[in-house]
């Protein structure tokens, strides 16, 4: 079931209901084929506006709130990959779109849900923390847990981009540096416009996220059974794991090529990376014959 798109600022908004009732809002941009891109952890749809903004003259580009996030419902009890799935199986099914884009935890969720949805048949992922051997560090996570069950967010965000490494300068400056800092950045984006989702919301969403990076982990021999032709991508600048785990899909899949893009880390993708080189490339991809 989708809802009618309403029309707000430069995009749409729509809606689709989930197996489990939950709602999944969307923005919506462009005209033509259609092109699901779906954010990764602490982000919500707002992180992927330039992005869907370069594509938006070739393709009608929707960018979901993954569950927990702004236009969506909560993450609901029991939740996993599986609700993921059927979140992203719903605005496939609403939509008639073929074409799926995934960045880091959301490229995990496009990754399991191609594998359920014969209907994504180019599938394109940026960096998909796939643990492989325990590649992906999680060790972090009783930590960050209980800096946000004490109500220190940005304790609990340094703890986070620390833990997975996706920001290296971070790891070079004392916690008792940084913390005051990312405390008064947090504060000064708690009022976030419009649909947008303020960072103070975002950060406890990252535990879900570990949820979903947990429970696919070594699962890379299941996509031996993925058909679907499927593009990786990934930042020269970006940690280590995040190529282990590319390398090893390049390993099974059975239609699939690797750009790497010289300069750019884990956030190539959003809007604090590179969006417009980025979408180039997924651009060719999604059009080709």
């Amino acid at each position: 079931m989708t809802g009618r798109p309403v029309a707000a600022r430069d995009y749409l908004k729509g809606q689709v209901r989930s197996d489990d009732g939950t709602t999944i809002g969307y923005r919506q941009r462009g005209r033509g084929p259609g092109l699901i891109l779906v954010h990764g952890g602490m982000q919500a749809s707002q992180h992927l506006t330039g992005l869907a903004e370069t594509l938006s003259a070739d393709f009608t580009v929707y960018v979901p709130d993954r569950r927990g996030r702004g236009l969506s419902g909560p993450h609901g009890e029991g939740f996993g990959v599986r609700r993921e799935v059927e979140d992203l199986r719903a605005l496939a099914a609403a939509t008639g779109t073929s074409r799926i884009f995934g960045l880091s935890s959301g490229a995990l969720a496009v990754l399991r849900t191609a594998l359920a949805v014969p209907q994504l048949d180019r599938i394109a992922l940026y960096e998909p923390p796939l643990s492989v051997g325990g590649s992906v560090p999680t060790g972090w996570l009783p930590r960050f847990d209980r800096e946000i069950a004490a109500g220190k967010i940005a304790a609990a965000l340094l703890t986070a981009l620390r833990g997975l490494g996706t920001e290296p300068a971070l790891g070079r400056i004392p916690r008792f540096v940084l913390a005051p800092l990312m405390a008064v950045a947090s504060r000064v984006r708690r009022e976030s416009p419009g649909d947008d989702v303020p960072l103070a919301a975002l950060v406890p969403t990252q535990h879900f996220d570990l949820r979903i990076i947990e429970e696919m982990a070594d699962s890379v021999t299941d996509c031996a059974a993925l058909e679907a032709r499927v593009l990786l991508l990934d930042g020269a600048k970006s940690p280590a794991y995040l190529g282990v785990a590319l390398e090893a899909l390049s390993a099974v899949l059975p239609d699939a090529r690797r750009i790497t893009f010289p300069g750019l880390g884990h956030s190539g993708p959003d809007d604090d990376g590179d969006p417009k080189r980025v979408g180039e490339a997924l651009r060719e991809f999604f059009d080709a014959p």
